[in-house]
């Protein structure tokens, strides 16, 4: 059984690191990270003995919610919801939600790849109900797949451009696909 101090201690440190991690990316330090959380370093230690485990662990619970977004949607599409829809909401989440891109891409190069292993095919699963609900009616060409959807979330624009920019990018991504 775990101590409620040392979960809150946990999770305070979880906290520090995704906020640190989503504006600084994998450059900020332990030390910070423990600061941040109000912890001593020794204790974030404990918790997670290397940087890599902090931002497994951190991208494990973006992978939870980014897997829980998309089920939600694959969920509506079942029910009937447009799926066009749905991607587009999907695509609005990724290109509005530059605090989870450091992360991400701090996952990305490497110092968490069994993390972003999991978010992928995790993800996958329930983006692949939507394309299949889409192609069924009838609403995408018939060569795109699931792993499009992949090649255009990795092409997403940060927030370095305009709002006006990641908006048209939306618009020019969803016809690339929309039959």
């Amino acid at each position: 059984m775990v101590r409620a101090d040392s979960a809150r201690n946990r999770q305070s440190i979880l906290d520090a690191a995704g906020t640190l991690l989503a504006s600084h990316g994998d450059a900020v330090g332990m030390d910070e990270i423990a600061a941040t959380a109000g912890v001593a370093v020794g204790t974030l230690y404990r918790h997670f003995p290397t940087k890599t485990d902090l931002i497994a662990a951190a991208v494990a619970g973006l992978t939870e919610r980014l897997v829980a977004d998309v089920r939600a949607a694959a969920d509506r599409v079942d029910s009937g919801a447009d799926p066009v829809a749905e991607l587009r909401g999907l695509l609005e989440w990724l290109i509005r939600k530059p605090a989870a891109d450091k992360a991400i891409k701090a996952a990305a190069a490497g110092l968490a790849a069994d993390a972003l292993q999991e978010m992928e095919s995790r993800g996958f699963a329930e983006l692949d109900r939507i394309t299949v609900a889409a192609h069924a009616r009838g609403l995408l060409r018939p060569d795109i797949t699931t792993t499009d959807f992949a090649l255009i979330a990795a092409t997403a624009p940060d927030d370095s451009l305009p709002e006006a920019a990641r908006d048209r990018w939306i618009e020019l991504a969803l016809r690339s696909v929309v039959a």
